[in-house]
């Protein structure tokens, strides 16, 4: 009895190593959907909201993801489907200016590079990402020249112009 127990304890101390080492996702294939903060008056900050669906050739699931966007890593967020990610970030509305922003994502094996090259102040780019997401913000819209209560009033005080002209010729 005692033997079996040995054996068993031996066997799974053999076999640990290979039952939790992390596998990558071969051939990526990703669907994703970009949205971003259009008016300066809707918040305060520019906001990029990336959601995407990841669908790998070996048919990994659940992996751990995530992004680097400008130099500041941040992890993805997964749904409760086993495919679906979202990524947000955001910033100044002068910082997250109108342009193309490349988002790479890395599952974990990419990411302890990322980090290690971080770490020794190494050159970033040359760490290959799982893949790449093209987020466009197309900018903010800072509203109308003129606000429209200004019309308004220029609009009223015309109409009182006349009327008060009006009236004045007629009591004449």
């Amino acid at each position: 009895m005692a033997s079996s127990v040995v054996i068993s304890i031996v066997a799974i101390a053999i076999l640990l190593p290979f039952m939790v080492s992390a596998d990558t996702c071969l051939g990526p294939s990703v669907e994703s959907t970009v949205f971003s903060t259009s008016e300066v008056s809707a918040s305060s900050k520019t906001v990029v909201v990336i959601e995407f669906t990841l669908s790998c050739k070996n048919g990994l699931k659940n992996v751990n993801l995530y992004a680097d966007i400008n130099g500041r890593t941040l992890p993805a967020t997964r749904a409760q489907e086993a495919d679906k990610y979202q990524v947000s970030f955001s910033d100044e509305h002068e910082k997250l200016s109108a342009g193309r922003y490349d988002v790479r994502l890395f599952d974990e094996e990419g990411y302890a590079a990322l980090r290690k090259a971080q770490r020794s102040g190494e050159d970033t780019s040359s760490v290959k990402p799982l893949f790449t997401i093209d987020a466009n913000h197309q900018g903010v819209w800072k509203g109308p020249i003129v606000q429209s209560e200004f019309i308004a009033v220029c609009v009223a005080a015309v109409v009182w112009y006349f009327a008060f002209s009006a009236k004045s010729k007629i009591m004449s």
